[in-house]
């Protein structure tokens, strides 16, 4: 199946959710096109993982109009429920069966038949390279194992959307990674992927779209480059062979910094092909060489401040 942004997979309107006098939506909306990795960022305590509570029916809004895959949340639960899967950021494995066998016990859940069941477990096994891990027990698992076997559960029923809330969380980077190629695997095979994360490289590596999201409501929404653009401290790095091309360049560009040791400028830029070419013409109208030429923007760490206001928080959201 091919990404097809013209088609929602989740829809939400006004979304609003209160604990006792505690706003934790204020009246978001979102927009997640089928076959995509859509990641919602935010600090500690900014409504993250409510957001994936309401959205996959574990609880309720106190306003708002959501659809998921079509179906109306609140008339429509059931039908919901069975379009989506759920990994949440602390495994829900049973360590006192085989990976094998939590497998079977999901399929079960799922009411497939016993052989659908095992069949469906020998696939997962084999997708997610836990085919020589099967027959053990998952409290011999490492953490990305664990995590690879999490996820491999959540798509039993062979869900359209899956939502994946800080799927990652304290796993190495070489078992991250190894998720990030599986997330990317599932979305070229046609499912939507809902992304919690703390982790700014994972949205940004994995993201079609991003949501920030800070006390209650979303702050910022674009692709990544599409947000970085939005923070000031993007350059262009101009290096030249010798002091004169430096002079001329600095007196045709006027608001730039200039370092006469290293021969280099920078001049301000939004990182766009537009103000690149816009800076090209300006040199060659000159004939102003360049000696090398790069291009810095800013990252989603520069974002996320810039959206926020404040740096993460480490408190956690109140629970119902």
């Amino acid at each position: 199946m091919t990404k097809n942004p013209s088609q929602p997979a989740i829809t939400a309107t006004g979304l609003r959710k209160s604990f006792g006098d505690k706003v934790v939506l204020d009246g978001i909306d979102l927009n997640v096109a089928e076959g995509t990795i859509f990641s919602l960022l935010g600090p500690n305590g900014a409504g993250k993982t409510t957001v994936v509570r309401i959205l996959s029916t574990l609880i309720r809004p106190d306003a708002g109009e959501v659809r998921v895959a079509g179906h109306d949340l609140t008339r429509e639960p059931n039908d919901v429920r069975a379009a989506i899967g759920v990994t949440g950021q602390f495994s829900a494995v049973d360590n006192l069966l085989t990976g094998e066998e939590n497998l079977i016990m999901m399929a079960d859940l799922h009411h497939l038949d016993k052989r659908a069941g095992r069949r469906r477990a020998s696939e997962l096994l084999d997708q997610f390279d836990l085919v020589d891990a099967g027959s053990k027990y998952v409290a011999t698992y490492s953490g990305g194992m664990r995590r690879r076997l999490d996820l491999a559960m959540g798509l039993v029923a062979s869900p359209r959307i899956i939502f994946l809330d800080e799927p990652t969380t304290g796993l190495d980077p070489r078992s991250r990674h190894t998720m990030w190629q599986i997330i990317r695997e599932l979305v070229a095979s046609g499912v939507t992927v809902f992304l919690t994360t703390q982790y700014l490289e994972e949205a940004d590596e994995l993201a079609d779209r991003i949501a920030v999201l800070d006390q209650g409501r979303i702050v910022g929404e674009g692709t990544a480059d599409e947000l970085k653009r939005r923070v000031s401290g993007g350059h262009i790095r101009l290096q030249f062979t010798d002091v004169r091309g430096l002079e001329s360049a600095a007196n045709t560009l006027g608001e730039v910094s200039r370092d006469d040791d290293a021969l280099t400028l920078q001049v301000p830029s939004d990182g766009s092909v537009r103000s690149l070419k816009a800076l090209l013409d300006r040199l060659d109208d000159e004939s102003i060489e360049v000696e090398e030429l790069s291009v810095h923007t800013p990252d989603l760490d520069d974002v996320f401040f810039a959206l926020t206001g404040h740096p993460s928080e480490h408190e956690k959201e109140p629970t119902q």
